[in-house]
């Protein structure tokens, strides 16, 4: 009677979850053909904007081809002016400073024209990658389906795997709150308390030109540096949530680049050193994880290590890439901090989940006062393409 009700039960639960996951496939696939015609919608104004930058590009070449010919021609009217009129003198002047205002107009709209194409190139970048995780989750929840009412055998494994990925998929969740909560402090605390002092200054400004037009000068002098300093505000959150040159030129550049500028702001001495075939790229979805780690760990060394040297090692072999980040710090008890729940874990288990995606290598020694060496083995090829892009959220 027991094992009946126990079927009875099984049978229940089962049903009740091939119905919700029915339920939940359908509305990610309305979320995925959502996304998809806002990628459509987006593709196509961002060729429209390329088109309009190509046609403003050539009308400032044209421009400036017609500013250089009217700055030689009002030279030539002011060495030989004997040989023109007074009204011919005028036209010139008047010829080529029309040009100049409209050059410095069409230039900024090249500008202009170029940050919202870079802006929607990255926006459309972002709806693919949100529609093929997506599209990868249907295709997730289907197979679970299949399984469900095809064949119950190894059931409790697959229950725990399901689990497994909810718990992960949880934690990748509260990673990416926790992340739009960091970029919202620091765009509150930078750009937005900047851009509050610019109107004040501006304000500052319109007042002096009334009564102390001299000194509008260094007002606006201090201002200019002020917007520079947001401007550089900005392109740290920018770098921080996506470094474009990951895309544009890999992964040992943008690394370069990020160690350089953490080197800046910390007293921190960063020796990083590359072996290996590095001309040849990774795939994308394995450089911004391998990034990531690197990130991650780094951060780690900052916050918790009081290091003053960090050594970072990647070798790039011919099926794997090889990783190691040694600092002089500290150190601490491994088992202690993997086991104690209300702490954060040093972010280790966030480099694990991502090494363990990749099907690669994790280890750790450290131990208090002896410094931390992290190391990490990640094959590649194309079998690890799906893993890859898994790890790199």
């Amino acid at each position: 009677m027991k094992n009946k009700m126990d079927i009875t039960l099984l049978d229940k639960i089962i049903k009740d979850t091939v119905k919700h996951l029915e339920e939940g496939k359908q509305q990610i696939s309305d979320i995925a053909e959502s996304v998809r015609q806002e990628r459509d919608s987006l593709y196509n104004n961002l060729l429209e904007i390329k088109k309009e930058t190509l046609e403003t590009i050539e009308q400032v070449d044209r421009l400036e081809q017609a500013e250089k010919s009217a700055r030689l021609y009002l030279m030539k009217v002011s060495r030989e002016f004997d040989r023109y009129s007074e009204e011919d003198v005028k036209n010139a002047y008047n010829n080529a400073r029309d040009i100049q205002l409209k050059l410095g107009l069409l230039r900024e709209r090249e500008v202009q024209l170029r940050i919202r194409r870079d802006q929607m190139g990255v926006s459309l970048r972002r709806l693919q990658d949100t529609l093929e995780k997506a599209e990868n989750l249907v295709s997730k929840v289907s197979i679970a389906l299949n399984f469900l009412l095809g064949n119950l055998k190894e059931m409790g494994t697959k229950l725990e795997e399901i689990q497994q990925k909810q718990q992960l998929g949880m934690r990748i969740i509260k990673a990416q709150e926790e992340e739009r909560r960091r970029v919202a402090r620091e765009i509150h605390d930078g750009p937005a308390q900047s851009m509050a002092n610019v109107v004040l200054r501006v304000e500052i400004c319109e007042k002096l030109l009334k009564i102390k037009p001299e000194e509008v000068k260094k007002e606006l002098s201090e201002l200019k540096g002020l917007v520079k300093e947001s401007l550089q505000d900005v392109r740290k959150i920018i770098f921080d949530l996506r470094p474009m040159v990951l895309d544009d030129l890999g992964l040992v550049p943008a690394l370069k680049r990020y160690i350089a500028e953490l080197q800046e702001r910390c007293s921190l001495h960063i020796d990083f050193q590359v072996l290996g075939n590095t001309n040849e790229r990774l795939s994308g979805t394995l450089e911004i994880a391998l990034f990531r780690i690197i990130q991650e760990a780094l951060n780690n060394v900052i916050k918790h290590a009081q290091a003053k040297t960090v050594e970072v090692y990647l070798e790039q072999a011919q099926t794997q890439v090889n990783l190691r980040i040694k600092d002089d710090g500290c150190g601490f008890d491994l088992e202690k901090v993997l086991n104690n729940s209300n702490s954060d874990s040093y972010g280790l288990i966030g480099i694990r989940e991502r090494v363990e995606l990749l099907e690669g290598n994790f280890k750790i020694l450290t131990a208090p006062g002896k410094g931390t060496n992290l190391l990490v083995k990640i094959p590649f090829g194309k079998k690890n393409q799906a893993k890859s892009e898994e790890a790199a959220k």
